[in-house]
């Protein structure tokens, strides 16, 4: 929009670097171009402003294919107005010269028509194609057509708005019906998801299987090993007792030597020693049988005096010991 100071019986006109201002007057042509400022007289003067940047018509429509099936079709047009000065003439870009706002809506007429002209080719084209084939290769067949039928439209090109570019961002059924045409997709994806997942299930089960493969294995060589350690160990227990056994059985004969031996040689001593009792007893006897009796008698008392217990004290009665001295005063 145009930006207007005003003064005392005149206005000042500053316009924008995407705008493009006509001001006639008279009837005449004062100025025109893209981002001028002059001044003005509001009762004399008749100004256009005409946008010439880039604008984006966004369009939302609805369309039926060839197997009548309802879809929608969501585009964007890029358009801008080429030839401004032709657009000026063709369409009422007229501002207010006290406010510099359009006094109707040209750029709603401008949308009208692009959205009409497109619209036309879009349906032209989707009623030509089945649903399957309007929702995967509609959307480039559409913007082709669009495009094609935008480019070469007169009442466009007879304006002035020139066509930059088209998009078609979709093409789409239904709620239900694109639900019933993702259905076959779902269901090889969930079938594939299915598969994946027995696979992995089976891959599980066959790594279980070789990893209780590998344990058994395992148990079995730890019992083969176990078996030949108790093999060993029960021969190692055999050869022990046998080394034993052999060591006591040659210790019991060194023993029994010994004892034999010791045997002699306690007998042998006690042969020497009955021996020599015999002879001193020979001896003490030849020595006793020619004593007197009253000697051998004496010393029978004293040998058995040495062998009575203690005798604390004794008494004698006079008898007895009248009795010795008569036997040992009388003749023998």
């Amino acid at each position: 929009m145009a930006d207007i100071q005003r003064r005392p019986f005149l206005r000042h006109l500053r316009g924008a670097p995407t705008s493009y201002v006509r001001h006639l007057r008279g009837g005449r042509v004062a100025h025109e171009g893209t981002g001028i400022s002059f001044w003005f007289r509001p009762l004399s003067a008749a100004i256009s402003e005409v946008p010439v940047d880039d604008r984006e018509l966004p369009m939302l429509f609805h369309a039926r294919t060839a197997d009548f099936q309802d879809v929608a079709v969501q585009a964007t047009v890029t358009y801008r107005i080429g030839d401004p000065a032709l657009a000026a003439r063709r369409l009422d870009f007229a501002i207010d010269p006290g406010t510099g706002r359009w006094r109707s809506a040209p750029l709603d007429q401008v949308a009208a028509m692009l959205t009409e002209i497109a619209q036309q080719h879009a349906l032209t084209r989707l009623a030509r194609i089945p649903l399957r084939e309007a929702i995967t290769d509609g959307p480039a067949a559409v913007r082709d057509d669009v495009a094609a039928g935008l480019d070469g439209d007169a009442r466009l090109t007879d304006t002035g708005v020139t066509v930059v570019g088209v998009r078609v961002v979709a093409v789409r059924p239904e709620a239900e019906v694109e639900r019933a045409l993702q259905t076959p997709a779902r269901e090889r994806v969930q079938q594939e998801a299915d598969r994946a997942t027995y696979e992995r299930r089976a891959l599980a089960v066959e790594r279980e299987r070789a990893i209780a493969e590998n344990e058994m294995q395992n148990q079995i060589e730890l019992a083969a090993r176990e078996q030949a350690l108790v093999a060993r160990r029960g021969a190692n227990d055999r050869r022990r007792a046998e080394e034993e056994a052999a060591a006591a059985w040659v210790e019991a004969q060194a023993r029994a030597e010994r004892d034999k031996l010791a045997a002699a040689a306690q007998a042998e001593a006690r042969r020497a020693v009955g021996a020599a009792e015999a002879d001193a007893q020979a001896a003490q006897l030849a020595a006793y049988r020619d004593a007197d009796p009253a000697v051998l008698l004496a010393l029978a008392a004293r040998a058995v005096a040495e062998h009575l217990p203690e005798i604390g004290q004794l008494h004698v009665a006079p008898d007895v010991v009248a009795t010795a001295l008569a036997r040992l005063g009388g003749p023998r």
